[in-house]
């Protein structure tokens, strides 16, 4: 389903966002209906990239598409009408490109901004750990000082990309009040992605841990300076929802696809489902909450590139929107009763992805808890 509110989008945004429409339905759709359900598709995220979609928000100058958040936002809204895992990966690929676009140095952006912009490079964001989740400022990894260099040693977990990424930004303890980003490439002796996680949804995009057992890195691969890194995790982190705020609402259209899909063609008591005043207004509300959704990750992204505060905006986009396609999945599903819950139906995909799309980024407690912070400071 298009926005109902398609003339707030620019000339520019529209074509594009036909451009992305005209790729799922030409090649994601076909791949997700013939591939394995855990299959990473490398091939269509190289795909992306060969578009220029691979860094649309980053800096033109290292290979980026030098747009805005919103343009970003809106590219990963269309993909997730087919399912979030393609989005995700888009997502997840962007947070060590924008903490090089930020805070990297002049040698790093030209190492790596290029050949993660254009697909070279699969990038990842090695944050969680086993016993740290929501409490970044816990984990227990750490950096010592050896040399010209670092070694890392320590565990994550829960990693996106932990088995195909090329390239990590590993968070790591230098201090007892001290965080540190490191630059790790996946061929660093030490590092040993774990085995995948067993999800819900998301499948397609593999999440794992990792083991860092004495991983050297060189002193260059300190992203900022000693201590920057909680900073540097959570400014990614305050992008990173609007994101996911966008593949929410992406879930949230491909339900009401789906939804409406099945109504047409459908009969019950002897007239078609789309006749029923009870179904009617269900899709009513579920394309209602779909638009407020939207227009908060809409009005997070603007902020964000206006250059004005938008951390708060993100965490609300963040909340409403993943709990938004929560339940629009979950109508869409008993919409479509006994063939709403059959693998072979798309609703049943979407409800799990949109489970996931509550807890990755901060779950949603803790977007309530930045809310609140902004609320009560």
């Amino acid at each position: 389903m298009k926005s109902l509110f398609e003339d707030l989008r620019t000339e520019e945004q529209r074509a594009l966002a036909e451009t992305v429409r005209r790729f799922v339905s030409a090649e994601l759709r076909p791949y997700l209906a013939v591939s394995p359900p855990d299959e990473f598709p490398r091939r269509l995220f190289s795909r992306l990239c060969a578009m220029g979609l691979g860094g649309i928000p980053f800096p033109a100058e290292y290979g980026g598409g030098g747009a805005d958040y919103a343009t970003y936002a809106l590219v990963l809204e269309e993909l997730a009408v087919a399912g979030g895992a393609l989005a995700g990966t888009l997502s997840v690929h962007g947070l060590p490109q924008l903490i090089l676009s930020r805070f990297g140095t002049e040698e790093q952006k030209r190492r790596y901004l290029p050949r993660l912009a254009g697909g070279e490079l699969l990038g990842a964001f090695a944050l969680t750990e086993p016993e740290t989740g929501s409490d970044a400022a816990a984990i227990a990894t750490r950096a010592a000082a050896d040399g010209d260099g670092f070694l890392i040693s320590g565990n994550k977990a829960w990693i996106t990309h932990s088995t195909v990424a090329d390239l990590f930004v590993v968070f790591a303890r230098t201090g007892e009040r001290e965080i540190s980003a490191f630059l790790v490439e996946k061929t660093a002796p030490g590092l040993t992605p774990l085995p995948p996680e067993r999800k819900m949804g998301l499948r397609r995009s593999p999440t794992g841990g990792l083991s860092l057992a004495g991983v050297r890195v060189p002193a260059g691969a300190l992203v900022g300076r000693p201590g920057d890194g909680l900073g540097i995790a959570l400014a990614a982190l305050d992008s990173g929802r609007i994101t996911i705020g966008a593949l929410a609402v992406g879930l949230c259209r491909g339900a009401l696809d789906a939804a409406l899909g099945y109504v047409r063609t459908r009969k019950a008591f002897g007239r078609p489902l789309e006749k029923n005043d009870v179904v009617r207004a269900r899709l009513a509300e579920m394309a209602a909450r779909t638009e407020a959704a939207a227009a908060l990750v809409r009005e997070a992204a603007r902020l964000r590139d206006s250059d004005r505060p938008f951390s708060a905006a993100a965490a609300a986009a963040k909340l409403i929107a993943t709990d938004t396609a929560l339940f629009v999945t979950a109508e869409a599903v008993q919409l479509c009763g006994a063939t709403g819950v059959s693998e072979d139906f798309p609703a049943i995909h979407l409800f799990n992805d949109a489970k996931i799309a509550q807890i990755v980024e901060g779950a949603n407690d803790v977007q309530r808890m930045v809310l609140a912070r902004a609320l009560l400071t």
